[in-house]
């Protein structure tokens, strides 16, 4: 049996280059929304010196393991995360979005039941469903990114409906604390500067700290076509169809730490805070060792 890989000592500090770190990456095991693969991901976070990155495929966690193992090989620290799907009780056709990121042992677990719960309780129109008092449940050692203008709390801001979304944001401040981010985007999709004025005047207004993630699909600009047709395939679109919805952006590739810092530059704690979102987040994946189910024998 083998034995199991060590997980990255917690992170204090962070080396000296270390400017951004990207929470919110979907990988081609997304399955309809993303086209990065495992090692080109791992490769260009090396080559911008990026200490640590995070894996947030939809609903899943099937590249783990490899995502991981990868990491940890190139001397980086993998932040071990998800995005699910949340009910919508008003359109339940049309569920949120959030990211939950495991910050340690204790948070690690729950995310991977509340998947499961999902897949298990709560599928519609072949998504796995969060119900919001399952995540509340499961809160301890969970960070929690708001979902910018997918999540709930977005979504009721471009309804206008701000005190609702206050309302949201403070319900989640009861469970999560200081693990729950306001995540902004600038990626050039509808609805982003309304978006990002009013969960700023919110961040302020409640004390809660905010986060730029840039939501990749993909790693260079140019493969936003490539994206496309991946999005058309699983949706059964014809790409020049007008009648899909186009969902997202050219702007959604790996972009560089400066790249970052210079479109967040009036926002530096957005930046900033994804650092320390990296440093929070540390979770030993045990490897190599097999647990099979204790069943009694007549």
């Amino acid at each position: 049996m083998s034995t199991p890989i060590d997980a990255p000592e917690v992170i204090e500090t962070l080396p000296a280059p270390a400017k951004f770190v990207h929470l919110r990456v979907h990988s081609e095991f997304s399955m309809i929304d993303g086209i990065v693969r495992i090692k080109e991901m791992i490769k260009t976070a090396v080559g911008h010196h990026m200490p640590a990155i995070a894996l947030t495929d939809q609903s899943n966690m099937y590249a783990l393991v490899k995502f991981y193992k990868a990491a940890l090989g190139a001397g980086i620290k993998p932040i071990i995360g998800v995005d699910i799907w949340l009910e919508n009780e008003e359109e339940r056709e049309l569920p949120h979005r959030l990211t939950l990121l495991a910050q340690n042992q204790e948070g690690y677990r729950p995310v991977t039941e509340i998947i499961s719960q999902a897949y298990s309780h709560n599928q519609v129109d072949d998504k796995a469903i969060v119900r919001k008092e399952w995540l509340l449940e499961k809160a301890a050692g969970i960070i929690v990114l708001s979902g910018f203008r997918d999540g709930d709390i977005g979504q009721q801001i471009i309804k206008g409906n701000v005190d609702t979304a206050e309302g949201l944001l403070a319900e989640y401040l009861q469970y999560f604390g200081d693990r729950f981010y306001l995540e902004l985007q600038r990626t050039n999709r509808e609805n982003e500067e309304l978006v990002l004025n009013v969960s700023l005047m919110l961040a302020q207004k409640l004390n809660v700290p905010v986060v730029a993630t840039n939501d990749i699909r993909f790693i260079n600009a140019d493969d936003f076509e490539a994206h496309e047709t991946r999005v058309c395939i699983g949706e059964s679109y014809a790409l020049a169809d007008k009648r899909r919805l186009k969902r997202y952006s050219d702007q959604q590739y790996f972009r560089s730490p400066e790249d970052m810092v210079a479109l967040f530059s009036d926002i530096p704690s957005a930046i900033e805070n994804t650092l320390e979102i990296a440093k929070r987040c540390s979770v030993e994946v045990e490897l190599g060792t097999y647990y099979l189910p204790d069943f009694p024998i007549p």
